[in-house]
C-alpha cells in the first residue's frame, strides 16, 4: 500500500474520533489532555483564522479538510465560498454534516480526493493546509500547487522534529502511516526557493507554523 493510500485509510477510520477532538466536554481530563496534547492544534487554529483577516467577502481552500473546522469556521466568519478537500472519504461525509448543523452548507463545498492530482480550476484568497504536510513524502510539490492556487496568504503546519514528544509520536504512527516530522533548517531550505522570501516560520508548542504572503 501506497503512503497515501496508507494516511487515508487511517483517517477514514479515524475521522470520528478525530471530528470528537474539536467538540468534547469541557472535563477535567479533557481539559487536561488539551493542555498537554492539544495546545498546537488550538494554537494552530487560532493563528490562522486570524491571519484570513480580512475574511468577508473572500474564498478560501482547505487542503486535508478533515471533519471542516477551519473551512465552516471561516464560512460562519463571512467567506463567500470555501472548499475542503480530503483523501478520506469519511472525514468528508462528517465535514458536510457539520456544515449542515453550522448552517452554512452552502458557502461549503466537500470533495474528496487526492490535493496532487484532484482537478481544480478556481484560485483562491487564502489556503489552509493544516495537520496535512505531516503525512506528505515530496512536500515541494504540494507547496507548489498550493501558491499557484492562492491570490493572498496561505498557512501551512509541520510538525517539529525531535523531543520526547516527537518520539512518542513518530512511534505511535509507525503501524497507521508515514508520518514526516521538520527542523526549522529544512523549512527554510524548503520555502525558500518556492515562496522567494515571503514567508515566516513561527514555532507553536510542538509544531511549525508557516505564513506566506502570495
Amino acid at each position: 500500500m501506497s503512503e497515501g493510500n496508507r494516511a487515508a485509510t487511517f483517517f477514514d477510520a479515524y475521522a470520528g474520533d478525530f471530528n470528537a477532538i474539536y467538540g468534547t466536554a469541557n472535563t477535567l481530563p479533557n481539559r487536561v489532555i488539551n493542555r498537554l496534547f492539544r495546545q498546537a492544534m488550538r494554537l494552530r487554529y487560532e493563528k490562522t483564522l486570524a491571519g484570513c483577516e480580512p475574511i468577508a467577502g473572500r474564498t478560501a481552500i482547505d487542503v486535508g479538510c478533515g471533519p471542516g473546522h477551519y473551512a465552516i469556521a471561516l464560512a460562519r466568519a463571512g467567506a463567500v465560498k470555501v472548499f475542503g478537500l480530503d483523501f478520506a472519504q469519511g472525514m468528508i461525509d462528517l465535514a458536510r454534516q457539520n456544515a449542515t448543523a453550522a448552517g452554512v452548507e452552502a458557502r461549503c463545498r466537500w470533495e474528496y480526493g487526492d490535493f496532487l492530482t484532484h482537478p481544480i480550476s478556481d484560485t483562491f484568497d487564502y489556503a489552509v493546509v493544516m495537520g496535512f504536510m505531516d503525512y506528505i513524502a515530496d512536500p515541494t510539490r504540494v507547496i507548489v500547487r498550493v501558491l499557484e492556487l492562492t491570490r493572498r496568504r496561505a498557512f501551512f503546519s509541520f510538525p517539529v522534529a525531535g523531543g520526547i514528544l516527537a518520539w512518542q509520536r513518530k512511534l505511535r504512527y509507525r503501524s497507521r502511516c508515514d508520518l514526516f516530522l521538520y527542523t526549522k533548517p529544512q523549512l527554510q531550505r524548503l520555502f525558500e526557493p518556492l515562496a522567494r522570501g515571503r514567508f515566516a516560520i513561527e514555532t507553536i508548542d510542538r509544531d511549525f507554523f508557516v505564513t506566506v504572503e502570495v
